[in-house]
């Protein structure tokens, strides 16, 4: 049977190539073995921003009181959800110090990736060209194969600090450009990144008439440093929307719980977009992210401690193996440049993830999916306990000298 062209552009996912590979590291080990074979060596999945650490009690039993309320197993559309766009509302009021109107500039979402991939479904046509950074998350450019637009890639450099250079790009490619999507705090390099880019960005965004998209759902995880943050620009209304999420900040990923404060214009046609294909999340798990808003506004403050040890001490772990560290000022990833002894074997980033699974059961991300400029680079979420991490850098230290 045919499937579209557009299917065949979005590729099978770097996460769902990944999903496959410890589906079948886990059936391995759990199949019998002769005798005198060793055992293999427990899953350790450092692959996803998937944190173990817990949300925040209060939201949880939020949640739990809602489950118990009929409305709260109802189809839930746009108007309902207006005491969530209230707290939230007030939450952009006290982190930013700005207003946005609720009932026309906040908007929920079912996880920030869901607004990050319709969002170019609602403002540009077929052909219509967008910005993304190199390396990018994968939503990012998914949302624009879905919307049949084509990409312009704008290379990030290490040896910059992973800063954009935006006068890489002509007057006439500014001009040509419909939308740009950024992310700062930058995932997957783990940069915080300064507001003086955002700023840039905006300016860039009013002078060509381009719409700007920031995703932020690490703005409460910055290690050093204040977080960018478009609503810190005052001419946020104007040309820009930015997505937030509780997942990393309140440990609600599997919730998927986000929203997004923008423009009246762009909140109105992401809007409209939503309405056609889902509906909202339930009643009892906006109750969960209002809590989490209003009871619990200072959950990620705890959090970054617990990162800051996670990074310093894995850190510290890999370097005692052999593999260089660049310590990241944002939480919850290392990016990591495959070790020179796998590119002397010929492993490109796919074939090192793969093979460091096979080889000692810990699974990172290739930096490939994330982009032309990712390849050569791994990334590895902090997500399990700091014993766990360390144990997992000896397994890697071993592999690497039978390498």
């Amino acid at each position: 049977m045919p499937i579209s062209e557009r299917l065949s552009r979005l590729g099978s996912g770097v996460f769902a190539r990944n999903d496959q590979r410890k589906a079948a590291y886990l059936l391995r080990t759990a199949e019998e073995v002769a005798p005198d074979a060793s055992p293999l060596p427990p899953l350790l999945d450092l692959s996803l921003g998937s944190t173990d650490l817990q949300p925040p009690q209060v939201a949880l039993d939020a949640i739990a009181a809602g489950l118990q309320r009929p409305e709260s197993a109802s189809y839930c559309l746009h108007a309902a959800t207006r005491p969530f766009r209230e707290a939230v509302a007030a939450w952009a009021h006290r982190r930013f110090e700005v207003t946005p109107n609720p009932d026309t500039e906040v908007l929920l979402l079912v996880g920030s990736q869901e607004g990050t991939a319709h969002l170019p479904l609602a403002v540009l046509d077929p052909g219509d060209v967008a910005l993304l950074l190199d390396p990018y998350y994968p939503s990012h450019m998914g949302g624009l194969h879905l919307a049949s637009a084509s990409p312009v890639l704008l290379p990030i450099d290490p040896e910059a600090g992973w800063r954009p250079d935006f006068d890489r790009l002509s007057a006439s490619q500014w001009d040509a450009l419909r939308l740009m999507v950024l992310g700062f705090p930058h995932n997957p390099t783990a940069t915080t990144g300064e507001q003086a880019w955002l700023d840039g960005a905006v300016e860039r965004a009013l002078r060509h008439d381009v719409v700007l998209a920031h995703d932020n759902p690490y703005v409460d995880l910055a290690l050093e440093g204040e977080a960018p943050a478009l609503l810190r620009h005052p001419a946020w209304r104007r040309c820009g929307i930015e997505f937030f999420s509780f997942s990393k900040s309140w440990c609600l990923g599997g919730y998927r719980l986000a929203f997004a404060i923008g423009a009246e214009w762009l909140i109105t046609a992401l809007r409209q977009l939503k309405g056609v294909v889902d509906f909202n999340q339930s009643l009892a798990l906006q109750a969960g992210a209002i809590a989490a808003l209003e009871q619990a506004p200072h959950w990620p403050e705890q959090l970054r401690g617990v990162y800051r040890e996670r990074r310093d001490r894995m850190a510290t772990a890999l370097e005692a193996q052999g593999w260089p560290v660049r310590r990241p000022s944002m939480a919850l990833y290392l990016w990591l440049q495959v070790p020179e002894v796998a590119r002397a074997r010929g492993l490109d980033s796919e074939g090192f993830c793969a093979a460091l699974l096979e080889g000692t059961g810990v699974c990172l991300t290739p930096g490939n999916g994330f982009g032309p400029g990712g390849e050569g680079w791994q990334r590895l979420a902090l997500v399990h306990p700091v014993e766990d991490l360390e144990a997992g850098a000896t397994r890697i230290g071993d592999w690497l000298r039978r390498l």
